[in-house]
């Protein structure tokens, strides 16, 4: 059985409910940062399943920083009008848009990164790579640095602004366990002076 404590601070860090906390902890032994990994796993597996819901609802979110010369807007898309003008939902479409203002990604995804641009971009890098390294280490050291660049511009595979253990895409995904629907982000943009 769970520690009652481990289960509030964990359901407090992730807002899961109670039960798959619990549930989490019992599973890892009580090692919290196991039972995260599995929360974040199964929010994984909820996403997935609900990828083919229809999204009728959401909110736009804006963020403008203090020096006012820096701002940016997203949308976040629900399936129901309950979630979206839930408070954590909306909070959480803040929260992303204060980081796309400090992060100021290109694209949502690496699905929407233009092909000229990632072939420019794996032209560029396969200059850095040491051509005297075998072949198939050279193929794997120009993954990692392709995937590195793409942590750069790509919103959804970014280390989110507030807990740089999760992406951006872990915390939609969580969300989407959370709140028990699907959730996108539908779009975003940022300006900067």
């Amino acid at each position: 059985m769970a520690d009652i404590g481990l289960i509030k601070k964990l359901r407090d860090e992730t807002g899961h409910s109670i039960a798959k906390c619990k549930d989490a902890l019992e599973e890892t032994g009580g090692d919290m940062d196991k039972a995260r990994d599995v929360l974040r796993e199964r929010g994984s597996l909820t996403a997935q399943k609900k990828a083919d819901r229809h999204l009728g609802s959401g909110v736009v979110q804006a963020y403008i920083h203090n020096t006012n010369r820096i701002g940016a807007m997203v949308e976040l898309l629900c399936e129901t009008d309950f979630v979206a003008n839930n408070e954590e939902f909306v909070a959480l479409a803040r929260d992303i848009a204060m980081h796309c203002a400090a992060f100021q990604p290109q694209y949502l995804s690496r699905d929407s990164v233009p092909k000229e641009v990632m072939d420019q971009v794996i032209f560029e890098l396969k200059g850095e790579v040491d051509s005297s390294k075998p072949q198939d280490v050279q193929e794997k050291i120009l993954q990692g640095m392709t995937d590195s660049k793409m942590k750069e511009v790509v919103l959804l595979e970014q280390s989110f602004l507030k807990d740089e253990s999760r992406t951006i895409q872990n915390l939609v995904e969580e969300a989407v366990q959370k709140f028990g629907e699907r959730l996108e982000i539908g779009r975003f943009v940022v300006w900067s002076l």
